[in-house]
């Protein structure tokens, strides 16, 4: 029902900028919340941020509070991570995810989640 397709990933040096764009197709994103997950080799799948369907409540890991912004354009129907002063603990392949139904706040436990793309790398080097 619902496709995911994330853009926007690549090499970028430690202290730089990345946006990260969620194309969602088959279902509106006024009836989806949609999650950020990351992981980096060896290391269990986190949940980064999240925005709700209804209210845009947001949520982000405590590693990347004041750094990273979730973000969403109803009419393009997409979400952003915009991503700022990176570090290399950032590298990872990122999934954006969706649900149905969390329209007043969001969550970021990937149980909770039943779309997901087919993820994208973040490598944050020198």
């Amino acid at each position: 029902q619902v496709q995911l397709v994330e853009s926007g990933g690549g090499l970028v040096q430690p202290g730089g900028s990345l946006r990260l764009s969620c194309a969602a197709s088959g279902f509106s994103l006024h009836y989806l919340g949609i999650g950020w997950f990351r992981q980096a080799p060896g290391k269990e799948r986190e949940g980064v941020s999240c925005i709700s369907s209804s209210d845009e409540s947001t949520l982000y890991v405590d590693s990347v509070k004041d750094r990273f912004t979730i973000s969403r354009d109803i009419a393009k129907n997409t979400v952003y991570l915009q991503m700022n002063n990176l570090k290399p603990e950032d590298s990872g392949v990122y999934y954006c995810a969706a649900r149905h139904g969390s329209g007043h706040g969001c969550f970021i436990y990937d149980w909770e989640y039943e779309y997901w793309g087919q993820g994208i790398q973040v490598t944050v080097s020198s």
